[in-house]
């Protein structure tokens, strides 16, 4: 069996990943707050857990993954964008959540086996609240519900901080009803307009942390294998997530393994309206940016890295899937082809491919391993390719492989162009081994003219025509 090795925010390192229970993985993704469009940042962590919950299917088969992503459809900001418009609150979120619906379904996400709306399990939130009062973990105050995080020891160690630290370090007024400044809500009372419910404490509704807790506990037990996120909800979202569940559920685990994904940037810069870089997924699929150039722009940086959108990027993996959807079409990959080589035995992955996508999510070495497999000459040979688009969602129905329409054509990369490219590198890499750096510039000269994109991975270099690729530079072929 593959062998999953994930970084482990709540170790700090790279672990083997070792499910709770083979025949029932569990995973648990925060979900978006459905107010408005999700910008781009919002897509990276499900993308990126899109490519883990693919993984989990391969290795332990798709009816032993259960997946879990929310929908917070209680919150202030939903109550601010229904006082500013005038529409009721159920109108907003459930439009919302058709918009993110059909926005993650362009990127070629998979939708998770569970897609909870926390105003549904709001009688969970509040028996868990209930139980967290009757253990001295809780208590109430000026209609409010307040956790004591000085009641669990553990409080910070995620986020790898001090009670002491995070106090001095916060900016927020102190409301006078806590006992310790760092003690979050988990019951707020809801006055004229606002959403709310009966409850012990009056009529209120939940705090944010909670609504989490209390799904994953109703769908995925007292301990399950996975939690993910953005780095920003490590703390305080998921340091409050893990005290709330661990101090009402003390026999079980919680999450086992955490990730979090790297921010989002915008041509070098922080994603911001103020800037004028700042702008939701259907932005760009409306602007004729394809759902799939997104995701390989995506994928083609390492999920614990920050992630730069750039229009050089966007090129580049345009060009790229041109070419790769081209060379699927051009040897007749569809349906039937696909359940031929399927009754052949011969639609198997390839296992360094695996191996590298198994290794920490490395999507970038996968996608280099995808340039080399692209060069097989039959469908037999090019078998692992195309499994290997799929497990990355760039093939998502074989009877539909997508073909971008508009805009450039992209350039023409023939064999004999292939074949010249290679050469090349073939070159430059002796020249390199020899250290003939001028020889190795001058073949680097070459292809730079040409607008021939080179990435080196691991001791392999792979290419991609870039926008102004222009093969009569290429020399002789």
């Amino acid at each position: 069996m593959t062998t999953i090795r994930l970084h482990n925010t709540k170790t700090r390192r790279r672990e083997e990943f070792v499910p709770i229970d083979p025949q029932n993985v569990r995973l648990y993704l925060c979900g978006p707050t459905v107010y408005d469009r999700a910008h781009l940042g919002n897509s990276r962590n499900v993308l990126v857990f899109d490519v883990l919950f693919r993984l989990l299917h391969h290795v332990y088969g798709p009816d032993h993954v259960t997946y879990v992503r929310n929908f917070t459809d209680v919150e202030d900001k939903i109550n601010e964008r229904a006082a500013e418009t005038g529409r009721a609150i159920g109108d907003i979120t459930a439009e919302t959540i058709g918009w993110y619906h059909d926005d993650m379904d362009a990127l070629g996400a998979l939708r998770p086996t569970h897609e909870p709306r926390a105003t549904n399990y709001i009688a969970k939130m509040v028996a868990m609240i209930a139980d967290l009062v009757a253990k001295d973990h809780a208590y109430a105050a000026d209609g409010h519900v307040l956790f004591a995080v000085e009641s669990y020891a553990d409080y910070g160690k995620l986020s790898g901080r001090s009670i002491d630290d995070m106090i001095a370090g916060a900016r927020v007024e102190v409301a006078p009803y806590k006992r310790n400044p760092m003690d979050f809500v988990l019951w707020k009372p809801s006055g004229d307009g606002q959403p709310g419910w009966d409850s012990p404490w009056g009529y209120g509704r939940p705090g944010w942390h909670i609504e989490c807790s209390a799904m994953a506990h109703e769908l995925l037990g007292e301990s399950f294998d996975i939690h993910g996120g953005g780095n920003d909800l490590m703390f305080p979202h998921h340091e409050n997530e893990i005290a709330q569940s661990a101090c009402a559920h003390p026999t079980g685990e919680f999450a086992r393994y955490w990730i979090h994904n790297e921010m989002l940037q915008v041509e070098g810069k922080k994603m911001s309206k103020s800037l004028g870089n700042f702008f939701t997924v259907r932005d760009l699929l409306d602007s004729g940016i394809p759902g799939e150039v997104i995701r390989l722009v995506m994928l083609g940086t390492h999920y614990g890295k920050t992630m730069d959108w750039t229009e050089t990027r966007r090129a580049e993996a345009d060009a790229t899937l041109r070419r790769w959807y081209g060379i699927l079409h051009g040897h007749g990959f569809g349906r039937d082809l696909v359940a031929a080589l399927k009754a052949d035995g011969k639609w198997e992955p390839d296992a360094e491919f695996i191996g590298v996508l198994a290794n920490d999510l490395n999507t970038p070495g996968a996608l280099a391993r995808l340039h080399v497999l692209a060069k097989g000459k039959t469908p037999a040979a090019l078998a692992g390719f195309a499994h290997g688009m799929e497990m990355l969602g760039l093939v998502n129905d074989w009877a539909a492989i997508p073909m971008f329409d508009g805009g450039e054509a992209g350039p023409e990369v023939t064999q004999a162009v292939t074949a010249r490219v290679d050469a090349l590198l073939a070159e430059r890499a002796e020249a390199r081994a020899a250290k003939d750096w001028s020889r190795a510039d001058a073949v680097r000269d070459v292809l730079n003219a040409a607008g021939v994109q080179v990435t080196d991975v691991g001791g392999q270099a792979t290419w991609v025509p870039g926008p102004d690729f222009d093969a009569a530079k290429l020399g002789d072929m």
